[in-house]
This record gives C-alpha cells, sequence and structure tokens, in this order.
C-alpha cells in the first residue's frame, strides 16, 4: 500500500510539475508579445519623434508621470497591484477543500516556521490555524527545481524534511533547512523570483497558495469586522449610534486577552476604560469594609460589557472583576471614546470646499473642446511610452494655445494584463475630480485597436526629478508641495476614494508651479465604514494594514503622505532597501524603529510620525476633526492654506515651458477612425 500510494503521490507530482510548466510557458510567450510589441512601438514613436519639434528642458519628460509612465531608471519605485478578488463562494469552497490532515509534529513545525518568519509572524493564531489547514503537501527529487530566478509564481514553501540550496546569479546564497520558509513575497504580489531553490536531496515541503493565503485573511479580517460592529450594537447605550460610527469604534476598539484570575479591574482604582466581552467569562466581586472575604455579585460571559460609568466622566472601581480561564475582551478608553461621540466621528464625506468649476484653460473655448473629435487634436510630439501605450503633448488645431496631454492605451495590452477594471475605476474617478490639485480627465475616444484618454498638460515636471536634481528638498518647499497633496487627499477622501499610491513620482507640476496628483489604478472608490484587501501601492510607501492584509481605508493614504514627506526633506526612504521583502517588514516594524536625518526639524518629525501610526485610527488626518489636524499641526504654522486654494501663493519652483511649435512639424490622428467614449463601460 505504502509503495502504490508513493507512486500515485509522485504521478500527482510529475502532473502538477507539467501543468506549472504549460503555465509558465504561456507567460512567457505573453511577455514575449508584449516585448515585441514594445520594441516595435518604441521604434515607431522614435521615428515620429525625430520628425517632430521637441519642448525644451525636462518638460517632455514630466508628462511621463502624469499619465503613469513607468520610468526604467526607477523601476524599484514601480506600483504594484495585485489582482483584485472577493470572497465568493466558488473560492470559499475551493480554499475550503483545500484543507488537509497533518500530523501534530507537522503543524508544529510549519507554526515554528511562521514565527520565525517576518512577515507572517504577525498574523493572528486564528489566521494561522487556517493558513496551515489548507497547506498541501509536494515533493522535490534531487537535482530539481523548487523555484527557478526570472519566474513568477504564487506560492510560498515550508520546508519539512531534505535540503535545498538556494541561489542568485548561479552562486549559492544559503542552504534551507527543515522549519525553514522561503517564497513568501509571492503571497503578497505577482513578483519575480530573485534566486532559485533547488532540491540538494529528495525533499518534503508544505505549500500555500496566494489566492488560498489572501482569502483566509480577508475572511478573518471581515469576520473580526463584523464581529466587534455586533458586539458593539447589542450594547443598549451605544444603539442609537449611526452605523458608520460604530465602523469606526470597532477600528479603534483593542482586543486584550486575559487569563485565569487576572485582575481586569481593581476595586478602588481609578478607570477611564469600558469592555465588551469577546469570548471567555469574568467574575463581579466587592470586598465590604471590615471583611477579609470577597463577595461574588455577578457572572458575566460573551457579549456583556462592564465599566461604562468610566466612559462618562471619572469612575472609581467599586469592585474587582476577574476572569474565570481565557478570555478576550474588546476595550476602549475615555479619551477615544469622546473623541468619537463629540464629533460623531469624523465623516471623510463632509463637505470640502473645493473648486467645482472645470477650468480648461483661460486660452481655451470650453465649448470647442466639448465638441471636438480625436481628429481634431494635433500631435507635437511624444511625452513618453509606458507598459500599456504612450502619452502625447497635443492641441487643438482651431486653438494652438492650449496643450493637453493625450494617454494612447492599447487595447490588447491593457486586456491580457488584466488592467481593465483599474482603468475604468481610475477613470470615472478623475472624470468627476473637479480639484484644482488633481490632473483632470477632460473626455474619452477609442477606436478599434486604442483607447484615448484627454487630460490636463502638466509639463512642469514631477517631484521625483525635482529631488533627483537637489538631492532633498528644503522645508519651504516641502511645506507647499505636501499641503498641495493633503488638499488633493482631503477631496478624493470627502468623496470616499482612497488613493493608495502617494509617492514624488505621482505629484506632478502645473505651468504655475503648483503641484497636482495624477491618476493611478490604485484608486478606488468606498462606501462609508467598508475596508478594502488588495495589495496595492508602491513598497516603501504602503501602509502596514495593506502588507499586513488586515484591510485598509483612506487611512493608508495617511501614512503614504508622512512616507512622502520624510523622502522629500531627506531624499530617501525610512523604510528604503534593495531587497521587497526587507521593505516590507521594516514598514511592519514601524516609523518609530527608524533614524531621522539632520535635515528633517523636531516639527517636520513630529508631523511623520503622527501620520505613520501603526494603527490606523491614530493616524493624524484621521481623527474627527480630519484634515484640518494635518493644517494644524506645528509644522504648518503660518502656512497660508487659504493663498494656497486661492492660487495666490508663489510656488517654490516655476517651470520655464516654451508651448509653441512650427504647426508644420505636427502629425494627427487617423480621421474618422475613433469615436468618443460616453461612458467608462465602453473602455
Amino acid at each position: 500500500m505504502g509503495t502504490l500510494r508513493d507512486l500515485q503521490f509522485a504521478l500527482q507530482l510529475k502532473i502538477e510539475e507539467l501543468r506549472q510548466r504549460d503555465t509558465l510557458i504561456d507567460e512567457l510567450e505573453l511577455e514575449l508579445d508584449t516585448k515585441d510589441e514594445l520594441i516595435r512601438r518604441l521604434q515607431e514613436e522614435l521615428d515620429r519623434y525625430r520628425t517632430t519639434v521637441s519642448l525644451p528642458g525636462p518638460s517632455a519628460v514630466s508628462e511621463a508621470g502624469s499619465a503613469q509612465i513607468e520610468d526604467n531608471q526607477r523601476a524599484k519605485k514601480l506600483t504594484v497591484i495585485c489582482e483584485p478578488f472577493s470572497l465568493d463562494p466558488v473560492t470559499l469552497a475551493m480554499v475550503s477543500h483545500r484543507s488537509c490532515d497533518k500530523s501534530h509534529e507537522s503543524q508544529r513545525l510549519i507554526q515554528a516556521a511562521f514565527l520565525k518568519n517576518d512577515l507572517l509572524k504577525n498574523l493572528d493564531e486564528g489566521e494561522v490555524r487556517a493558513i496551515i489547514a489548507c497547506m498541501y503537501r509536494t515533493t522535490i527529487n534531487q537535482g530539481c527545481y523548487v523555484i527557478q530566478e526570472g519566474t513568477v509564481s504564487a506560492q510560498a514553501y515550508v520546508l519539512e524534511e531534505g535540503r535545498l540550496d538556494m541561489t542568485k546569479d548561479g552562486l549559492k546564497v544559503l542552504t534551507v533547512e527543515p522549519e525553514d520558509m522561503f517564497g513568501e513575497l509571492a503571497l503578497l504580489y505577482n513578483c519575480t523570483h530573485s534566486f532559485s531553490v533547488s532540491a540538494q536531496t529528495d525533499s518534503k515541503l508544505w505549500v500555500i497558495d496566494r489566492k488560498s493565503y489572501q482569502t483566509i485573511l480577508m475572511q478573518s479580517g471581515l469576520q473580526h469586522l463584523s464581529h466587534s460592529v455586533e458586539l458593539l450594537s447589542s450594547v443598549p447605550f451605544l444603539q442609537s449610534l449611526p452605523e458608520e460610527v460604530i465602523m469606526k469604534m470597532s477600528d479603534l476598539m483593542e482586543e486584550t486577552h486575559y487569563t485565569d484570575s487576572d485582575y481586569i479591574i481593581r476595586q478602588g482604582a481609578a478607570g477611564d476604560t469600558f469592555y465588551i466581552i469577546s469570548k471567555g467569562q469574568v467574575k463581579v466581586t466587592e470586598k465590604k469594609p471590615g471583611h477579609e472575604e470577597q463577595t461574588v455579585l455577578s457572572e458575566l460571559s460573551d457579549r456583556q460589557w462592564f465599566g461604562e460609568k468610566a466612559l462618562w466622566g471619572e469612575d472609581v472601581r467599586s469592585v474587582n472583576v476577574m476572569a474565570v480561564g481565557d478570555v478576550t475582551c474588546l476595550i476602549i478608553d475615555r479619551e477615544t471614546f469622546k473623541q468619537i461621540i463629540d464629533g460623531l466621528v469624523f465623516d471623510c464625506r463632509q463637505e470640502v470646499q473645493q473648486n467645482k468649476e472645470s477650468k480648461v484653460g483661460s486660452d481655451v473655448d470650453s465649448s470647442l473642446l466639448f465638441s471636438s473629435s480625436l481628429s481634431d487634436f494635433q500631435i507635437i510630439c511624444t511625452l513618453g511610452v509606458g507598459e500599456f501605450g504612450h502619452v502625447d503633448l497635443v492641441r487643438l488645431k482651431s486653438n494652438s494655445k492650449c496643450l493637453f496631454a493625450m494617454r494612447v492605451l492599447e487595447k490588447k495590452l491593457v486586456l491580457n494584463n488584466g488592467q481593465r477594471e483599474h482603468i475604468q475605476r481610475e477613470g470615472r474617478i478623475l472624470m468627476e475630480a473637479h480639484c484644482p490639485f488633481i490632473v483632470r480627465i477632460h473626455k474619452t475616444f477609442r477606436d478599434a485597436e486604442c483607447w484615448y484618454i484627454l487630460t490636463e498638460a502638466c509639463l512642469g515636471g514631477d517631484l521625483s526629478s525635482l529631488l533627483k536634481d537637489k538631492g532633498h528638498l528644503d522645508e519651504c518647499s516641502t511645506r507647499f508641495y505636501t499641503a498641495c497633496v493633503v488638499e488633493a487627499l482631503t477631496f478624493l477622501h470627502s468623496q470616499g476614494v482612497v488613493y493608495r499610491d502617494v509617492k514624488p513620482e505621482n505629484v506632478v507640476l502645473d505651468e504655475h508651479g503648483y503641484a497636482k496628483l495624477i491618476g493611478s489604478r490604485c484608486l478606488k472608490k468606498l462606501e462609508v465604514g467598508k475596508k478594502t484587501w488588495t495589495f496595492c501601492g508602491t513598497l516603501g510607501y504602503m501602509a502596514p494594514e495593506i502588507i499586513l492584509s488586515k484591510g485598509h481605508s483612506v487611512s493608508a493614504d495617511l501614512w503614504s503622505l508622512g512616507v512622502f514627506v520624510f523622502e522629500l526633506l531627506s531624499g530617501g526612504l525610512p523604510f528604503g532597501c534593495a531587497d521587497p521583502m526587507k521593505i516590507l517588514t521594516a514598514t511592519t516594524r514601524g516609523i518609530d524603529q527608524i533614524d531621522f536625518p539632520k535635515t528633517i526639524s523636531k516639527s517636520a518629525s513630529s508631523l511623520i510620525k503622527k501620520l505613520c501610526r501603526s494603527n490606523p485610527s491614530e493616524r493624524l488626518g484621521s481623527q474627527r476633526n480630519g484634515a484640518k489636524d494635518i493644517q494644524k499641526h506645528k509644522w504648518f504654522e503660518g502656512f497660508n492654506w487659504d493663498g494656497l486654494c486661492k492660487g495666490t501663493l508663489i510656488p517654490p519652483v516655476i517651470p520655464k515651458m516654451k508651448h509653441r511649435v512650427d504647426s508644420s512639424a505636427c502629425a494627427l490622428y487617423a480621421e474618422d477612425s475613433a469615436e468618443l467614449c460616453t461612458g467608462w463601460d465602453d473602455f
């Protein structure tokens, strides 16, 4: 029986290896097609560029950022977007079906591997048990590869028996021993492996795939949130609060654990904390004057609460509360509770005073732009080439004074890379974003092969280029650009939109020197109080809750804003490193572990640390006053916010640009080959 089972298992392994090789071949063929297409397109753009008159200075490079052109020289700061998924019945059934029986020793080994891993050691016990349950076993013969350098996969491994060699560029890096884990970066996003792992001896491994991992963590997060909301809603004096307030409170409540006979409350002590029993039982006792023994008054269990008087004012505890066995409580202190109740929670959809008018430019008739077709635009030059297309600098044939950017996306590349949904979502949001600090989309066209998106042309360069030229920015300049980003984020958050990719590359300067956020495929609109679980953003700027798959909302942007300020003032990232895993683990350890350079003042350091709090609900700007708390911070003392919004403030840098070119050198889009897109469903 043992021999037959071994043969069956070996056959299953070979089938799986063949399936993986077929998948790899398909992926490599697609990558080859994409690169061939990119080479062809680059040659065409180079030929066309040689026949045009280019703009002087850095402006030709700058608009590449405003259309998400990915600069190869800054490849380490590329935006990462994991494929979206949902907890549909099929996915849940698949993960449940994956549940594999394991010996106690195997479970102990996997758990020990998790505890040694800088990323997975942050998971709670329930999440670890669920992940271990659906890990499946595989065997690798001596000399065979588990991972090959340069390939893409979606699995992480724990070695149970045998020895593995990890190599990079053909050189041995280390030996993988039993109880070691590797490949965990693939659990977060579709990364390319920078190393190879091969079997020194016949080896046995446990495998977890990305979809199962993310499904388990998303399900755990939703269940935890639902349970917290349910507990809070069962408390009579909280039942009249709006749903979004309860959701906010559930975020702010901390989970605490007690063991048998622990005192949770001591009689006579001052208290400021309210408790709801999530799991377990407590006994309430009182020690009366002149008596040695405590009198048991009552016993409380799941869904019951105590200590509520502390929320309304100073409270001297009149009883003892002790744990009976293991107990888990949700707690909230008086100060946090009052912040929520006094302001009835900061609602990210509160009214934001922004300029609602669409200002195309003083030199163009908006009605003329409204009635224009694709063939009405002259191509001045190509500003840059990106992953899914290119960006042209264009102008209306009937009005040569005002320039626009035309983002040209090839349908084939967008669809093959699964980016249609992200681009549609980005377009819907930006089409409605009438904010002076966000690059505007004016209109869209399509033909058989491409989509065309007409946007503002911000030709003053991006902040990454400015940072590269100067090394780091002074406080005055950083304060101005940060204020522009704060205004842009405040507008987006007021619409319930999370940006998720704040970084200097995504902030461009207009002709007046004012900073604007560009479009990003990371944009997403959330319902009030809801979270999203997609791994999305740029390594080094991502908030910990994104990395740890805890669910995130608009507070994730506040963390990125803190990193943004740090980079502008210092020229480097607080969590910067060549190794992606080290970046992620440093981020999860928090900003308090970072030594700040002398170029960052004490007040700026205070702002950064308050924005980069590990608990999203504690970040500056996430409380009831919202962005006003950021504006009132000492670092912004004396800053003219009103002048910024009215455009009367003089920016640190005023770009020098020449807009006039020889009209004889301008190319045109194909006549009558495109039609106007009336909605993003057309994409």
